[in-house]
């Protein structure tokens, strides 16, 4: 959630981030009200309580009928005290609601909203293909991609990856791995199912809710990404982040509804209900976020010219944000049959608010010093729709695919995929 000083000190800046985001704005004068009416019960609570302590140490030594009468007003003080923390927790609970409705503070993203983002580099040549066969098509020749029999088995947007298509991903991933191990990420594989406060703690549970699968029996969730299972990893820890930001990249299977998305993408792989990735994340000083973001965005965009994928690079405007994103930027890939870059990959400067929320902080004094919450980022670092832009660029007229050099030696030296006849 976002920072209470910042709300009570410069209120302006929180309803500028929620007129860029599109949001409403009075909810911060909402917030604003809870908070004053949060702290007056604290203050009437605690007052109370002073008072009560106070009076039993009077009691203790009154006798007689001064002790009566005390115990008759210590009596209609508990009642109150009683009555006031009561008050006390109901302003409290109204407050956390209405402040946990916020979005994070918007930090340098365009306003807007989905069309408004701003393009800051294309990357590489797009290639000259003659009718070019989509992903589907490819992937059905090279008998990689099977959606008839994942749909006969689970439904719709799911898919089977056979053969050569089973092996493509599995070595994108691993270089994802191995190019995340160079840069220092510890890797890791991660629970797909957490609890409703670690879900809810990255922010994954206000207005995108829809998208989560839950397993109501056993209250359980299942991750849209991994992001979720890495942010839970150090909730309510002390850090030590003097030596630089701890990093992880989780590799593990992401889920998702796609509530929303009837008739959108429904051929191929583009748009599933299940996928692999690979994520990074990154806890580190608040102050240190930015260049940060700058580093996770690099190590994307170097995977992605080692699958020779042509790509552009956005900005992303702040009504297109997750809820935990002050700044986004994505990574589109080019997509020859629908002429136009797809989105491959992102990552999101979630400065304090998911931290907020899961209580992971570092010292600021030393050992036994005050503490503040860390920043955390988040960035994709391959997932299973890439195979979609991997498949098509690399394409031949005779519907082979050429694998890219980078993914080769995970493929057992393998340099064309073929058409099986």
């Amino acid at each position: 959630m976002i920072d209470v000083r910042l709300l009570r000190d410069d209120p302006e800046a929180v309803r500028a981030s929620q007129r860029a985001r599109g949001a409403d704005e009075g909810v911060v004068d909402a917030v604003l009200a809870a908070d004053t009416a949060r702290r007056s019960a604290m203050t009437t609570s605690e007052g109370l309580r002073a008072e009560q302590k106070a009076l039993g140490k009077q009691v203790a030594q009154a006798k007689g009928d001064e002790k009566t009468t005390l115990l008759a007003k210590a009596k209609e003080l508990a009642e109150q005290a009683k009555a006031a923390a009561a008050e006390a927790e109901v302003q409290g609970a109204e407050f956390d609601r209405l402040i946990r409705s916020i979005a994070n503070v918007v930090e340098g993203a365009p306003t807007g909203g989905e069309d408004d983002y701003v393009v800051l580099r294309e990357v590489g040549t797009l290639p000259t293909l003659d009718a070019p066969k989509d992903h589907l098509e490819l992937g059905e020749l090279l008998r990689a991609i099977d959606v008839e029999r994942g749909a006969k088995v689970s439904g719709s947007r799911f898919y089977f990856l056979t053969g050569v298509g089973a092996r493509l991903e599995l070595a994108l991933l691993n270089l994802a791995v191995d190019r995340a191990v160079a840069n220092g990420f510890s890797p890791m594989i991660t629970p797909t199912l957490v609890k409703p406060e670690v879900m809810a703690g990255t922010g994954f549970l206000g207005e995108h809710a829809d998208e989560v699968y839950r397993l109501a029996a056993d209250d359980l969730y299942l991750v849209g990404t991994s992001e979720v299972a890495l942010a839970g990893y150090h909730a309510d820890e002390i850090l030590d982040l003097s030596d630089g930001p701890l990093r992880y990249a989780g590799w593990s299977a992401c889920y998702r509804r796609e509530a929303g998305s009837h008739g959108r993408d429904t051929r191929g792989i583009i748009r599933v209900h299940q996928f692999h990735k690979v994520e990074m994340f990154s806890f580190c000083r608040l102050e240190d976020a930015a260049a940060e973001h700058e580093r996770l965005l690099a190590w994307e965009e170097e995977v992605l010219q080692a699958v020779e994928v042509p790509y552009r690079v956005i900005d992303v405007a702040a009504g297109d944000l997750g809820t935990s994103a002050a700044r986004k930027f994505d990574c589109e890939g080019w997509v020859p049959s629908q002429g136009r870059y797809r989105e491959l990959t992102s990552t999101s400067n979630c400065t304090t608010f998911q931290a907020r929320r899961l209580s992971v902080r570092e010292r600021t004094d030393g050992e036994g010093g005050a503490t503040r919450p860390v920043a955390t980022l988040n960035g994709t670092l391959a997932t299973t729709r890439w195979l979609v832009a991997i498949l098509e660029n690399h394409q031949q007229p005779d519907g082979s695919v050429v694998v890219p050099k980078a993914l080769r030696p995970f493929m057992g030296g393998l340099e064309v995929l073929e058409p099986v006849r």
